[in-house]
């Protein structure tokens, strides 16, 4: 991932997280979102929780049910290779306009074509008005 056609890191991955979750909240199929964001031997535990493929299918529909906009705010990232560590704020507005603040850490690997094939993350929840 280190060439010369790839935007700096906190670009990336601020456009990575944005583009799957608009797909996620438009697509008509979460089974094609998923794979065009993620291998198809994905692993991506959060917070000790492991998902695979089929988990991560299956988050689609409460996300797409309860979440009513998103905004990724990167605050610093690095490229290793095909690997990338980030620092993160997710602000989502949910259904009934509660809004949520979500400090992520993450750690991940990414394929040449730009798909996310593990990735862990350990996140805590902050005020909104932090």
């Amino acid at each position: 991932m280190n060439l010369p056609s790839l935007p700096p890191p906190e670009q990336f991955i601020g456009d990575f997280y944005a583009a799957f979750t608009t797909a996620a909240l438009t697509d008509d199929d979460p089974v094609e979102v998923i794979d065009r964001f993620h291998t198809p031997d994905i692993v991506q535990i959060a917070d000790g929780i492991r998902l695979d493929r089929d988990r991560l299918v299956a988050h689609l529909r409460p996300l797409r049910k309860n979440l009513r906009e998103c905004r990724f705010e990167v605050h610093e990232a690095v490229f290793d290779g095909q690997r990338i560590a980030a620092r993160m704020t997710i602000h989502a507005r949910m259904r009934g306009d509660e809004n949520v603040v979500t400090e992520v850490f993450l750690f991940a690997h990414f394929t040449p074509d730009g798909r996310m094939c593990r990735a862990e993350q350990l996140t805590r929840t902050r005020s909104p008005t932090a």
